[in-house]
């Protein structure tokens, strides 16, 4: 986009209501494929007012206990004890999970997409990552936030958090950070007198604590800092807010740089085209802008159930290509097998990776395999 504009991203902490949910969904697909790679698993969850409820589909030759898992992904969030308004010690868990479709299941085993969908990736030159700024900050701002929590740097805080940022930006340049808002949940410790408000003290430890040494280098005079502005956060996670798996899809993805597909990912497993072709299309994106074929490039894959391979393939470098996107497109069906089983074996999706990726954004994080470059060096040569 050409000329002077604000663009913003959101982020939450692991201890959100919604990414409490993906992440025992994720934990228990990891569970199945620890033991059997081959299960199938759409795994949904629930949180609110003390109880947890796990449900779904799930076809698989092991055994997981629900219960134990649900309580051990709690006590590493944080929810440890009840001044958090949800205890894991305490709360109630309902397992409600049944078989997947033997309908859908036929589909699948004849190496077709486990449903039809569209899926979308994206790589730009803004980061090292090459991801989008402002998405990277935001996720590194509620990274720092549990940090500090966990190390007992501040010890007022709570699990729960989200961030935003708002970044300055000429023809397609980031410039600076023009704002930053931070809500963080926390105990009684950091009220003042009226006990309706945090104390100005506790807002410029969260600021000069977890802000700076994220977005330090991008702070200028005029940069906004925005810190529990309703406010206390003392009452937070299920105990304020319900939470669902599968709602935080911008936070997971591109931070609303570019569209999204209609599906989520956390608690597929990898025939699950929403999942594992959406995975594909970043690991092709990233490797055509590592390539230097484009500055930045949008990738759009559609899919038919029970059908192998896509219906169509779809490239966007918004003018920064040095290729047409006809050619591009051609580059991708030949270097990249984009059936649900290539896509499956390309990326090694049958393991137990999936619980990490359920905080801090599935894209633009070392470890993996979606994030490697290694098909740059023969994208260049053949382009």
């Amino acid at each position: 986009m050409k000329g002077c504009f604000l663009f913003t991203s959101e982020s939450v902490g692991n201890g959100h209501p919604d990414k409490v949910c993906d992440q025992i969904s994720d934990a228990v697909l990891d569970a199945v494929l620890k033991d059997d790679p081959k299960g199938r698993v759409a795994c949904e969850t629930f949180c609110s007012m003390g109880q947890v409820i796990v449900g779904g589909e799930i076809t698989t030759t092991t055994y997981v206990d629900v219960h134990q898992l649900v309580r051990r992904t709690l006590l590493d969030i944080g929810y440890n004890h009840p001044k958090y308004g949800f205890d894991a010690n305490t709360c109630s868990i309902l397992n409600a999970i049944n078989k997947q479709s033997p309908d859908i299941s036929q589909g699948v085993d004849a190496g077709g997409a486990g449903d039809q969908g569209i899926m979308f990736g994206y790589a730009c030159h803004e980061t090292p990552e090459l991801m989008p700024l402002p998405i990277m900050l935001a996720h590194r701002l509620v990274q720092r936030v549990e940090h500090v929590r966990k190390n007992g740097i501040l010890r007022y805080l709570g699990p729960d958090c989200k961030s935003q940022v708002t970044i300055e930006y000429e023809d397609d340049r980031p410039l600076r950070v023009d704002a930053v808002v931070l809500a963080c949940q926390h105990t009684q410790d950091i009220l003042d007198k009226s006990g309706k408000r945090i104390t100005q003290k506790a807002k410029q430890e969260i600021i000069r604590t977890v802000a700076y040494p994220v977005v330090g280098k991008m702070i200028d005079k005029k940069t906004k800092f925005y810190v529990n502005e309703t406010g206390k956060f003392v009452l937070g996670g299920p105990q304020s807010d319900t939470g669902v798996t599968g709602r935080k899809i911008i936070v997971d993805t591109y931070g609303g740089v570019v569209p999204h597909g209609g599906g989520a990912f956390s608690g597929k497993d990898p025939t699950k085209v929403d999942r594992s072709a959406a995975y594909m299309a970043r690991y092709i994106t990233k490797n055509i802008v590592a390539a230097g074929l484009a500055e930045k490039c949008l990738l759009q894959v559609g899919y038919a159930i029970g059908f192998p391979q896509p219906v169509s393939v779809m490239a966007d470098t918004y003018g920064t290509g040095k290729i047409s996107e006809q050619r591009l497109v051609g580059l991708v069906r030949k270097h990249f097998d984009l059936s649900p089983r290539g896509i499956i074996q390309t990326l090694d999706l049958r393991r137990p990776i999936y619980l990490k990726t359920a905080s801090y954004g599935h894209f633009g994080r070392p470890g993996f395999s979606w994030e490697r470059t290694d098909k740059a060096a023969a994208l260049k040569k053949d382009a």
